[in-house]
């Protein structure tokens, strides 16, 4: 498939730049290939749900990445910090009429200094000093790193509505959004449904706002993210795959998650950290998710492209145009839907 098969028209007024003052008051598309497309409410979730479903979650936490500052020439700079390598170095983009070279210090608003180290292609490789511990200063003074859709300037809100009532471990710089729609009384409603509620951890990198730029998706180079899934969390989901119950993710960061472990493990998820750089397009055999609780993505998008994959092209693209023309609300901070795996999907035998 080619690059633009996953092309849609889409409303500027539909994206969603504002999220709603409830989490849980988000439509849902109920996209099921054994019945029509419907239309209901995320906080209809929990009964949508069967005893002995896992439901998995990813716990990162969004730290305010967006960091400003100056060359020594006095030139402003944009440092968009791409991973947190340890507590004094980090991989970042840099944005500056032009670009710095290595051993050189990056004046940081806040009164701390970042010395470009090297280079790992794109991305710049900084340093602090040793007594300064760049998350401390990033959420001191950085920004919240809102998606390139949404042309507005961060604002304190956005610290807490961009982010999930369960994240823990700082080290994302996008947030995984499908989680943006549950708060604290739907955990609940989970498991008084009888289903069991676990997370694991991706954190989520810069390289999710890459748009696909070849037509020739077989080119596409997708921007690797690490991962964690605890051992107790991976017995748990191979527990109720063995027993043929349901595992349902919620947003593409988990599917990323666990299908990433499986592909890398010969179909079966393994606990531990590792990095995924998988790539979901259609045709690709499904491991271990069943169901998928997501947003709506960017037309010609990997994230488009996952979730095609998952319930099935021509019906996906069709739940799209059907999503325009109901006014759904699009993106990160818009409506979501819930999908369930295409039957003629390959998955694991």
């Amino acid at each position: 498939m080619k690059r633009q098969d996953f092309s849609y028209q889409l409303p500027e007024d539909l994206i969603a730049t504002q999220p709603l003052e409830n989490r849980t008051d988000s439509r849902l598309m109920v996209i099921d290939p054994s019945q029509p497309l419907s239309h209901r409410h995320v906080s209809d979730l929990p009964s949508m749900l069967r005893e002995g479903d896992v439901v998995v979650a990813n716990n990162t936490r969004v730290f305010p990445a967006r960091l400003f500052g100056a060359k020594a020439s006095g030139g402003r700079i944009e440092v968009m910090i791409e991973r947190l390598m340890t507590d004094n170095s980090v991989r970042a983009f840099v944005k500056a009429s032009k670009s710095p070279k290595e051993g050189s210090v990056l004046h940081m608003d806040g009164g701390f200094g970042l010395t470009i180290t090297g280079r790992d292609g794109d991305l710049f490789l900084l340093e602090s000093e040793p007594s300064i511990r760049i998350l401390d200063m990033a959420e001191a003074h950085g920004h919240i790193p809102l998606p390139p859709y949404i042309k507005r300037e961060d604002t304190a809100s956005d610290r807490e509505r961009y982010q999930t009532v369960f994240a823990k471990d700082a080290g994302a710089v996008a947030a995984p959004t499908a989680g943006l729609h549950i708060d604290e009384s739907m955990i609940e409603a989970i498991k008084q449904q009888g289903a069991t509620w676990c997370e694991v951890t991706l954190h989520v990198g810069a390289g999710t706002f890459n748009p696909v730029r070849v037509d020739d998706l077989s080119e596409h180079q997708m921007h690797g993210e690490w991962y964690n899934i605890s051992p107790e969390v991976c017995a748990t989901i191979q527990k109720a795959k063995d027993e043929g119950r349901r595992v349902i993710a919620i947003g593409t960061t988990t599917m990323r998650c666990l299908e990433g472990s499986a592909a890398a493990n010969g179909g079966t998820i393994r606990e531990g950290s590792d990095e995924t750089s998988i790539f979901i397009t259609p045709g690709y055999r499904f491991n271990v998710v069943d169901v998928l609780f997501t947003n709506f993505h960017l037309p010609e998008s990997t994230l488009l492209m996952l979730v095609s994959a998952f319930g099935g092209f021509d019906r996906m693209m069709g739940a799209y145009q059907e999503a325009v023309r109901e006014q759904y609300r699009f993106f990160s901070y818009g409506d979501a839907c819930l999908i369930t795996k295409d039957p003629e999907a390959p998955h694991a035998s």
